[in-house]
Parts: structure tokens; C-alpha cells; sequence
């Protein structure tokens, strides 16, 4: 049963999270018994402990869905020509199927170069811009697992988004543009709201669906909203004391919008799943373009 606060649904992610994980461990059996063992490679390179954290959350669920996940840590002063050839490798070597470049980077390497080795077929976080390319004129590529993300928790909840307003505040390469394309695949129509659009009420509060990923907190007030705004939140904020919260005010947006997904505990948990979730459809793709490959070798 859905929680509900004031007149606001809670839209955990939990739920939905366990059932994509779910669906990753049976499709990774699939491909075990197939004699295929789908791998997760993760390039790490800071000393950031939250982000240590996250990676080895990763490793962790990755084992319970039966899938390989290998941490690659160069460390916090590696150079971008070092982190280049990892990533040339990993992209090449046939037993890693899904590759995370994981950020923060060291100050002096250039992200859009080092995204730009990722194999497409293995970037299953939809980093390389070759994947945004593709998702912007509907070729098979994998979207940012967090866009997804917001698609997914949406359609698990029943919130139409054809023929609906939306209004996406951000407008990164990582959320806010690729999720726009997403959600214009599905007939919503999408208006992206940034830093140089004015009053943001002016779009948000007329708007069916309100997704928010900004990184700024407490951008989004129950000014902002009408009762009929379901808000998604994807921000991802700590505070001084450790705790960590979205870019929504939750205390002025609960009891006036429809529905919220709460930080932590919305986006974040299906964002995770997703990632599994990708490694075993690139190695199934990946498997089946092998098979195509020596099929025509042999013509």
C-alpha cells in the first residue's frame, strides 16, 4: 500500500528497486546458464569516502544479482592519460560488459575526453556522448541510469506522462537532457527550465509532473506546485551534519502536491538497480553481436 502524507502519495523508489534487482539476478542466471558471466567494471580515481561508499554499494548489490563487479581504483592523483588506457582496455577486453566511469575525477584530467573511450555498448550509464546522440534520434543506446530512473518510478507508479505537461529543472548531460528525451519519446511534452528561465513557478506550478535536478537545495517550494504536481526529486545534497537531502523543500511541497519522491529513498535506490540492470542487457546485446560476428565470418 502507498504511503500518503497530508494529500501528498510518497513515491518510494524501494519497491521498485527490489523489483529490478530481482529482474537483473533471473536474467543473469539466464546468461550463466548460456555459459555467459555479465561483469561491471567501476574506475575509480579519489579519495572521496562517500564516493568509496557508493561504489562498494554497488559491489554489493552487483553480488546479490550474480554479477561480476570489478573495482578498478587508481587513486586520487592518477593521471588522464593512465585512466585513458584503462578505459581503452576495459572497452576492449570481451569478460567486461558494462563500464562506470565514476566521478569525481582528479582536477587535472578532462571528463568529456575520458567518457568519450567508453565503448557505447558498455556504457551502461550513458556517459559517452555517442549514447546521447543516439538516444536523441532512437537508436539502441543506454540512457544515464538516474533518467531512466525517474521514466521507470513514474510508469511503476501509473503518473501518464503522453500528452502531459512536464517541466525538467535542470538541464545536464547526466539528467536534465537526456531525461528530456526520454520523456518526449513517451509524447510528453517538455519544457526544460535552467538558471537563465526566469521565475520558475511560471512553469512548474502549471505543470503535471514536476522532475527536479538542479543540485541546488531547497529550490523547489510549495509555491512552486499546484495539487495536481506529481514531483519527482533527484537531488542529491549533503549537509554539514552528514545527512543528505533532494533539491525539494519536502515540509512546504508535502500536503499540496500530489505525489513526491523523497530523498533518500526515491531515485537514488532505482538508480542503482539500473546499473545491474544495464550490465546484463549490454552483455546479452553484447552476446548476441558476437554470435552475428562469426555467423557472417563464416559466409
Amino acid at each position: 500500500m502507498t504511503a500518503v502524507q497530508g494529500n501528498t502519495e510518497v513515491l518510494s523508489g524501494k519497491p521498485l528497486a527490489a523489483l529490478i534487482q530481482q529482474r537483473a539476478q533471473q536474467e543473469s542466471t539466464l546468461l550463466d546458464d548460456e555459459g555467459l558471466h555479465p561483469v561491471l567494471a567501476v574506475v575509480v580515481a579519489t579519495d572521496d569516502e562517500s564516493t568509496h561508499w557508493y561504489v562498494r554499494s554497488i559491489e554489493r548489490a552487483a553480488g546479490r544479482a550474480g554479477i561480476g563487479c570489478r573495482i578498478v581504483d587508481l587513486g586520487h592523483d592518477a593521471t588522464e592519460q593512465v585512466m585513458a588506457n584503462v578505459l581503452t582496455d576495459l572497452s576492449a577486453e570481451p569478460t567486461v560488459h558494462g563500464i562506470i566511469l565514476q566521478t569525481p575525477l582528479p582536477a587535472a584530467v578532462r571528463p568529456d575526453r575520458l567518457v568519450g573511450l567508453i565503448a557505447p555498448d558498455k556504457d551502461i550509464d550513458g556517459a559517452n556522448p555517442l549514447s546521447l546522440g543516439r538516444l536523441a534520434v532512437g537508436q539502441l543506446a543506454f540512457a544515464p541510469a538516474t533518467a531512466r530512473a525517474v521514466v521507470e518510478l513514474l510508469d511503476h507508479f501509473q503518473i501518464p506522462v503522453a500528452g502531459r505537461n512536464v517541466a525538467v529543472v535542470g538541464r545536464s548531460a547526466v539528467v536534465g537532457k537526456p531525461l528530456s528525451l526520454l520523456l518526449l519519446a513517451k509524447d510528453a511534452t517538455v519544457t526544460v527550465c535552467h538558471s537563465k528561465s526566469g521565475a520558475l513557478e511560471h512553469y512548474t506550478r502549471p505543470a503535471d509532473v514536476v522532475v527536479v535536478a538542479a543540485g541546488r537545495t531547497g529550490l523547489l517550494t510549495g509555491n512552486h506546485v499546484s495539487e495536481k504536481t506529481v514531483v519527482i526529486d533527484v537531488g542529491t545534497n549533503v549537509l554539514a551534519d552528514g545527512s543528505l537531502v533532494g533539491d525539494v523543500d519536502e515540509a512546504s511541497v508535502t500536503g499540496v502536491a500530489a505525489g513526491l519522491s523523497p530523498v533518500p529513498g526515491g531515485v537514488g535506490s532505482v538508480t542503482t538497480a539500473l546499473l545491474l540492470l544495464h550490465t546484463v542487457e549490454a552483455a546479452r546485446q553484447q552476446s548476441h553481436s558476437g554470435l552475428l560476428a562469426a555467423s557472417t565470418s563464416r559466409i
